[in-house]
């Protein structure tokens, strides 16, 4: 999972990734930007495992925006169809795929509502760089991490001004 957030493996199937700052200058600062990820050894206090139709809800709300949101999934007319794609996403890792996320909800509960809080009401443990880079300020963030025996997919949102 670290080396993917740090983008030092490609994907085992070949499939094109989106890695829309791959030329940022930041990296020359920040290697894993925009991920500062912990240690391997504090993951277990920043991770949570989750149901898989918690991850799906998870994976859902990040098409909500972190700080202007007009429509949360919750209320949108299309929210089954958008439930589906998640569904779609998360299908690639298979039925004994388990899923981690890093927010707090989830520490007491592996099944949170993530579709009735939307992301302005889910907190969770940062794992974004503390650097102030190219005018940009990383303030909240969402991950879902979905493992099986052969591969890792990492999901995650950004709430950014």
């Amino acid at each position: 999972m670290l080396a993917v957030l740090h983008r030092s493996v490609p994907d085992r199937r070949g499939w094109i990734r989106i890695d829309g700052d791959r030329t940022n200058p930041a990296r020359h600062t920040a290697p894993g930007y925009p991920f500062d990820p912990p240690d391997s050894s504090q993951l277990r206090r920043r991770l949570y495992p989750l149901e898989a139709e918690a991850a799906v809800a998870a994976l859902a709300v990040m098409a909500e925006e972190w700080q202007s949101e007009p429509a949360p999934v919750r209320s949108r007319p299309d929210l089954n169809a958008v439930l589906a794609d998640a569904r779609t996403l998360l299908d690639r890792y298979g039925p004994t795929a388990r899923y981690w996320t890093n927010a707090t909800a989830a520490a007491s509960d592996p099944a949170p509502d993530f579709v009735a809080a939307g992301l302005q009401g889910t907190g969770s443990h940062g794992f974004l760089t503390s650097e102030y880079l190219n005018g940009l300020d990383l303030l909240d963030d969402l991950g879902l991490i979905a493992v099986n025996d052969d591969e890792v997919g990492v999901f995650w949102s950004f709430g950014a001004y």
